[in-house]
């Protein structure tokens, strides 16, 4: 058996002996008929950016045969702010390499994720996840490279106080049960991930413990492997709902939030990417981060303000981004350093085999697997309230920008800090409200319309609904009222 299919926990790959991206619509119809599904989901992102579902019960095989090939019609105009209603008929048409066992229904059903087509049969310009699809496409064409993420999904259960081993408050880094609560959540969780397609790096305990009347809020983190941006993109999607449903079948309660109490740990969606030319990552090499990594990394900084406006898209995103806490406000990058906005952790560069060596001497020499180039690059700004798709998007453009600036390495090396960021004062800061976001994405709309990547309608949408939160000088409005805090808390819970 292929050794991408021997260990794949998705049912359907194992069942046809076949990748996902080979899929067919015969395929499917024949998994269908020998495994008695009765159902069938049709899943897609619309323009808030969540997970949407239509379910059709299969009546016969020419019946799934129309479905699976044609797709259907649904109202363009509920799932999109800016589609006119005298024309919102949009088609909906799965996409074969999606379909996954759904591991949460009674009734034996298969779920596929569908992309959008106007009455032309061409992509809805203004879907996710064809913004998405261009700004690859776009990213590509100019510069040969292909980028690849992965991002790390924080996110918060709630539960009653555990009255035999309560938590320790901003100390729940790795903890293990039972001083970590509810990692049976977060291991189901993983499991029907993978089992969908998703391809998860690991999962853990977080910092964040929050004892809080007699509710105890534990933070937990999946980390996913890298892959194009387009799979990436849908990964988070579906880990999303799936962390939810799995939190609900255990009566939990669970937040996404970038703030749940202020004074306690955000939670971030910090996405690590790398970009690949001809399946080569060019990261970094023998002689460490190359110019292309460091270009990449001007862009992401130079554009940084405006991104807030895809990734931080709530009013208590900026109760997250706050000077001298982990989660970034200074326009900055640096090694292994978490207090700036685009950091570069460890890339097993220059290591070798010797620890491998120092952990297992009696392994030997000539079975040692290659150490391969990991490097990535991590921005710390993005939080769970982003819309995902438009946010990997919006870091392609970014990208792009950096890779053809012709200062690009000068504002790499002018916005290299070592030190403690924060204190750092010479350095520009992140929009502090969801109003100056919108304003920075105003005045830099131009780079992400360019090539045709974000339709003008929705930056103009973009703008519209985050002036409308009208939450200019927030923080100090509500300085010291606890009411107005939790109010606004409340309002935000389940964002995302």
């Amino acid at each position: 058996m292929n050794d991408s299919i021997a260990l794949n926990p998705n049912k359907i790959v194992k069942a046809l002996g076949k990748p996902a991206g080979e899929f067919t619509k015969q395929d499917l119809i024949r998994y269908i008929e020998q495994n008695n599904i009765r159902m069938l989901n049709f899943r897609y992102v619309a323009g808030d950016g969540r997970l949407k579902k239509l379910n059709f019960v299969i009546n016969s095989k020419a019946h799934l045969d129309r479905v699976l090939s044609m797709g259907e019609r649904v109202d363009g105009s509920s799932l999109f702010p800016f589609v006119q209603a005298e024309s919102s008929d949009l088609y909906v048409v799965p996409r074969y390499r999606t379909a996954f066992m759904n591991p949460f229904t009674e009734v034996p059903t298969i779920d596929v994720i569908c992309s959008f087509f106007n009455n032309q049969g061409d992509p809805l310009e203004s879907a996710p996840e064809y913004i998405l699809q261009k700004a690859q496409r776009e990213l590509k064409a100019r510069t040969g490279l292909v980028m690849e993420a992965l991002g790390e999904l924080e996110y918060y259960l709630f539960s009653e106080i555990d009255r035999i081993y309560p938590i320790t408050e901003q100390k729940g880094y790795h903890e293990s049960h039972p001083f970590s609560k509810w990692g049976l959540v977060r291991r189901e969780a993983m499991q029907v991930i993978s089992e969908m397609g998703g391809t998860i790096k690991y999962g853990h305990a977080e910092v964040g413990n929050i004892l809080h009347g007699d509710l105890e809020m534990v933070q937990h983190e999946i980390e996913f492997l890298p892959t194009p941006i387009e799979d990436a993109a849908d990964q988070l999607v579906m880990a999303k709902w799936a962390i939810r449903e799995v939190a609900y079948k255990h009566d939990l309660e669970v937040s996404f939030a970038p703030k749940i109490i202020v004074g306690h740990a955000g939670s971030g969606l910090h996405v690590h990417t790398r970009f690949m030319k001809d399946g080569v990552n060019v990261m970094a090499d023998d002689r460490g981060l190359t110019d292309t990594a460091r270009k990449v990394i001007a862009g992401y900084l130079m554009s940084s303000e405006s991104l807030t406006a895809f990734g931080n898209t709530v009013p208590t995103s900026f109760l997250r981004l706050v000077p001298h806490q982990e989660a970034p406000t200074s326009i900055c990058w640096g090694d292994r350093n978490r207090s700036v906005l685009v950091r570069v952790p460890l890339g097993w560069l220059g290591v070798g085999d010797k620890m491998l060596r120092h952990a297992n001497p009696q392994e030997p020499a000539d079975t040692m697997s290659a150490i391969e180039n990991n490097q990535t690059v991590e921005l710390r700004s993005p939080d769970g309230s982003a819309n995902i798709h438009l946010l990997l998007a919006g870091m392609a453009v970014a990208a792009r920008y950096g890779l053809e600036h012709p200062e690009a390495l000068k504002v790499a090396e002018q916005l290299y800090v070592k030190a403690d960021a924060s204190k750092v004062a010479s350095l520009k800061q992140l929009p502090a409200s969801c109003f100056e976001s919108a304003e920075c994405l105003g005045r830099e709309r131009a780079r992400y319309e360019d090539g045709g990547v974000f339709p003008a309608g929705l930056i103009d949408s973009l703008i519209k609904n985050l002036q409308a939160f009208n939450d200019l000088n927030m923080s100090e409005k509500m300085f010291g009222n606890a009411d107005s805090l939790k109010d606004l808390v409340n309002r935000h819970l389940h964002c995302g």
